[in-house]
């Protein structure tokens, strides 16, 4: 995964290599401009010179042209001064001339030669004498860049820490507000400028969330009084009705399905409750279910699914399963895999067996692909086969609150025979 650094650190970078390549840039154009700037006054004085030396002998043989300052040689038909023979097959101009001295120490010089009636005019320049100057030159413009880079960056440093002092300080009142449980007004505290803007956004997305959140908290009331007031006298209803004498024993079956069928409406409203405020607050513990037990109470509830069906179901009890969560959380979930798992087996055996901190729902049913077991999970998605039925909400409802309570849940197809296993691990040290 690609590392992420800190806005400040890169502000500092940013501003260091920018104050370096810049320095670094002028460094190179002055060292050009003063090599190109040399050179050409070198060479323009050194032609004038050798110029008015050819013309000073044209006027006056015999009157010497060499100086301290350059070494001048004319030769003529009637005067030729001691030169090298390799000299007078040069054109007239400027020309770069490296040699070995007798010490073995490399020159370079300019020689500026000039031709005009039968004389031939030389002057040398050595220019080795300004490599001195030049790497002087050097060593103080790479002074000048570490110097210019160090400064830059000092002021990246003071310059992040200034600019990005408030976006801290609006992270700091942000993570404070989720510590103390209730949001302050933001834009007060900050300048009219861009982080004061973005404290005005917040302030803005925080009040309507707050109202969202309100009215989520007054509808989850308002259902949990509307829904729970029907269904509690449904089921007193059938009470009721059961203990009349003059029950047949289909009649005496229905009420008995009814009661299920309310039992569970009101276990999965009770759930789905507690879920929307527990996502808010975190999940209500303290309460000890026996799985096997709501296991047991879930199997008998879904019994009714078989109808006709060839199909056996079977509890299998291993070590003792506690989870510290509510009876209609665990209800819930183990209902819709039982349930699933009773929907789409045709025919041949459920198994439910509870062991080792998890609980494993066995099938014969058409089992499921590797690559759809994950997606089954998904809001909106159904299995295939039984007629596919439902919105396919229960098995995200599912992932939400074993998710909720830290549990495992997870489907798989079968490698021994056709069908589909699916597990709820309660303890994570039992994989």
């Amino acid at each position: 995964m690609q590392s992420r650094r800190k806005l400040r650190f890169r502000l500092i970078v940013s501003f260091a290599l920018f104050g370096f390549g810049l320095s670094a840039l002028f460094a190179m154009a002055s060292l050009y401009v003063r090599a190109k700037v040399e050179d050409q006054l070198v060479a323009v004085a050194l032609q004038s010179d050798v110029d008015q030396a050819v013309d000073k002998t044209i006027a006056n043989p015999n009157q010497p042209v060499a100086s301290e300052l350059v070494e001048a040689w004319i030769k003529s038909d009637r005067t030729i001064y001691k030169m090298p023979l390799a000299w007078q097959n040069l054109d007239t101009g400027v020309h770069d001339m490296y040699e070995t001295d007798a010490g073995g120490h490399p020159r370079h010089y300019k020689l500026a030669v000039r031709r005009k009636d039968g004389i031939i005019g030389f002057i040398r320049y050595d220019i080795s004498r300004e490599d001195l100057g030049k790497r002087q030159l050097i060593t103080s413009l790479v002074a000048a860049v570490i110097l210019f880079s160090l400064l830059s960056l000092a002021i990246g440093l003071w310059l992040s820490r200034k600019v990005l002092k408030p976006v801290s300080e609006l992270a700091t009142r942000l993570r404070d507000f989720r510590k103390t449980g209730r949001a302050e007004p933001l834009a007060p505290h900050f300048a009219d400028d861009e982080v004061g803007e973005l404290a005005q956004a917040l302030d803005e997305y925080s009040t309507r969330l707050t109202a969202m959140v309100e009215r989520d908290r007054e509808f989850n009331s308002d259902v949990s009084h509307e829904l729970r007031t029907p269904l509690a006298v449904i089921a007193s209803t059938t009470e009721l009705l059961q203990g009349s004498p003059d029950l047949t024993d289909k009649l005496r079956e229905r009420l008995k399905r009814i009661e299920r069928a309310s039992r569970q409406a009101t276990e999965l409203i009770e759930a789905l409750l507690l879920l929307s405020r527990a996502e808010r607050r975190g999940p209500t513990r303290g309460e000890t279910t026996d799985v096997a037990k709501v296991a047991a109470d879930v199997i008998e509830s879904q019994r009714p699914q078989l109808r006709d069906k060839p199909v056996d179901i079977e509890l299998l009890r291993g070590d003792s399963v506690s989870v510290n969560a509510p009876a209609s959380v665990l209800s819930v979930a183990l209902t819709n895999l039982i349930g699933n798992a009773i929907k789409y087996t045709l025919e041949g055996r459920v198994s439910v067996q509870v062991e080792h901190g998890r609980i494993e729902v066995i099938d014969t049913g058409p089992g499921i692909k590797p690559e759809d077991a994950e997606r089954l999970f998904q809001r909106g998605v159904r299995g295939e086969g039984a007629g596919g039925s439902g919105a396919g909400l229960g098995l995200a409802i599912v992932r939400r609150l074993c998710e909720l309570y830290g549990w495992d849940v997870s489907i798989r197809p079968r490698t021994d025979a056709n069908g589909a296993i699916a597990c709820i691990v309660f303890d994570r040290g039992s994989r």
